[in-house]
C-alpha cells in the first residue's frame, strides 16, 4: 500500500485570490498515477486555495466569542466544505479520465475531531473500497470539534495522512510538494536554502514554514505529523510533485529524489 500526498500549493493556484485549478500539474500528475505499479494506492490532497482563504476568512477553528460569531464560523464552514468538495471532484475527474479508479471520500462526512485532532475516524469504508480495487481519494476539510469552545475545525490532508499512517501501516508514503523537499530555509526566501536529504527531527533544521498562507501549519506542520509516523517506523518523502516525472518514480519505488523522513537511529 501507498499513501500519495498532493500538495495544495500543485494542483491549485495556492496564492491565487480566488479558487483556481492548476489543470497542467494535476492532468500530468493523473498520467504518471496511471502509469505507475502499484498494489493499493491511497490519494490524499491538499484544499489550496479552495479552501485556506475562506477557513482564515471566518477563523474556523478559533475560539468562539458568541453566538454570533459562531454563526458567521458556520457559514464558513458551510462554504468551505463546499469548495473543497468541488476541489476533490475536479481530481477525481481528471484520476478517472487518466484511468485511475477514483472514488471520493469525504472527511466531514465520517470524522470527528477533539482540539483540532482526529478523535473519532472509521477506516473500514476506505479498507472495503482498497480491498475491491478501487483508490479512494481523501482530501483536507472541516469537520465537527467535540470542543465546546471550538465547535469546527480545519482537518488538515498532513494529519490524515498520519492517521492512516498509523492505522494502515503502508509500505510507502509520498508527499508531493511545490519544493524539492525540506530545506534548512525556507527556499523561496532564502538564497542560501539548502536541501536535505534526510530528517529525523525538527533540530535537525532551521525550519522558516511555508511562503503561503496555510492555515493548518506550512512545513513545520507537515514535518511535526511526518515525524510521528517515523517514530512509529513508517518512513516518508518529500518530493517536487511540480517536476515531471517524479511522481511516477516515487510510485514506482525508486528512492532518493526528495528528502526522507525518518526515525533517528540513535532512538533505537
Amino acid at each position: 500500500m501507498i499513501i500519495l500526498k498532493l500538495g495544495g500549493s500543485v494542483i491549485t493556484k495556492k496564492d491565487a485570490e480566488e479558487p483556481l485549478i492548476n489543470y497542467n500539474d494535476l492532468n500530468r500528475i493523473a498520467e504518471e498515477i496511471t502509469s505507475s505499479s502499484f498494489d493499493k494506492l491511497i490519494i490524499v490532497h491538499g484544499a489550496g486555495s479552495y479552501g485556506h482563504p475562506f477557513a482564515k476568512k471566518y477563523e474556523i477553528g478559533k475560539k468562539i466569542r458568541n453566538e454570533q460569531d459562531f454563526k458567521r464560523k458556520k457559514l464558513g464552514f458551510c462554504i468551505t466544505q463546499s469548495w473543497v468538495k468541488k476541489l476533490n471532484t475536479i481530481v477525481c475527474d481528471s484520476l478517472r479520465e487518466k484511468g485511475v479508479l477514483a472514488v471520493s471520500i469525504q472527511p466531514s462526512s465520517f470524522i470527528i475531531a477533539k482540539n483540532k485532532r482526529i478523535y473519532s475516524c472509521n477506516l473500514d469504508l476506505i479498507k472495503k473500497y482498497l480491498d475491491l480495487g478501487f483508490v479512494p481519494v481523501i482530501y483536507g476539510d472541516v469537520v465537527p470539534d467535540i470542543n465546546e469552545f471550538i465547535r469546527i475545525c480545519v482537518l488538515s490532508g498532513d494529519q490524515i495522512i498520519k492517521y492512516l499512517g498509523e492505522n494502515l501501516k503502508p509500505e510507502r508514503v509520498v508527499l508531493g510538494s511545490d519544493v524539492d523537499g525540506i530545506y534548512t530555509k525556507d527556499p523561496k526566501k532564502y538564497e542560501d536554502a539548502e536541501l536535505m536529504d534526510t530528517v529525523t527531527s525538527l533540530e535537525d533544521l532551521n525550519a522558516e514554514g511555508s511562503s503561503n498562507v496555510d492555515v493548518t501549519g506550512g512545513m513545520n506542520g507537515k514535518l511535526l505529523e511526518l515525524l510521528e509516523l517515523a517514530e512509529m517506523g513508517i518512513e516518508s518523502e518529500i518530493i517536487n510533485a511540480g517536476k515531471k516525472g517524479l511522481i511516477k518514480k516515487a510510485l514506482n519505488h525508486q528512492n532518493g529524489i526528495g528528502t526522507v523522513i525518518r526515525k533517528n537511529k540513535h532512538n533505537y
